[in-house]
């Protein structure tokens, strides 16, 4: 129902907005802090920050509380970390490091 009433490609830029835009969180925090490298801890911190956006939306009635966006924001931060993980991964394969 809402993919019609506002279009398709508003309906995929939503989508793929709140993944897109948690991929970073997911990136960046096991790249600043060895204490950051589980992946338990970036999913909690991207479901927590999530969390802190939408109820800051709530409270101040800009924007609405939608539960879709804790999800796919959630999403964004795990294959942020996924990311990380394979890039990680194939560092340590090349220069031969021990972890």
């Amino acid at each position: 129902m809402y993919r019609e009433q506002v279009g398709l490609s508003a309906f995929f830029m939503n989508i793929f907005g709140n993944v897109i835009g948690f991929i970073p969180l997911g990136f960046i925090l096991p790249v600043i802090s060895r204490r950051w490298r589980s992946g338990f801890l970036i999913v909690l911190s991207g479901f927590s920050l999530s969390l802190c956006v939408e109820t800051i939306q709530l409270v101040t009635r800009v924007g609405c509380f939608d539960v879709d966006d804790l999800i796919l924001n959630t999403a964004g931060a795990a294959a942020g970390y996924m990311l990380f993980a394979v890039c990680d991964y194939l560092r340590r394969r090349h220069y031969g490091e021990k972890i």
